[in-house]
């Protein structure tokens, strides 16, 4: 069984890092374990072990009639 990775845009990528981080800076348990002390540092360790307990909402363009 393949499990399929989910592809951000870069600036998906951006908010989420940077939520997380803010929450470990204001005291949040980091949900790895680092030796890491910078929030952003292990906000992207997160992120890349896909344990971050964010997630993204897309906003999907309305269909028009005629393909347009």
């Amino acid at each position: 069984m393949i499990k399929e990775k989910k592809k951000y845009t870069r600036f998906e990528r951006a908010r989420v890092i940077g939520a997380r981080a803010l929450q470990i800076a204001k005291g949040a348990t980091p949900m790895v374990k680092v030796k890491a002390s910078d929030p952003i540092r292990i906000a992207e360790i997160e992120f890349e072990k896909g344990v971050i307990p964010l997630s993204v909402k897309r906003k999907l363009p309305k269909k028009r009639p005629n393909g347009y």
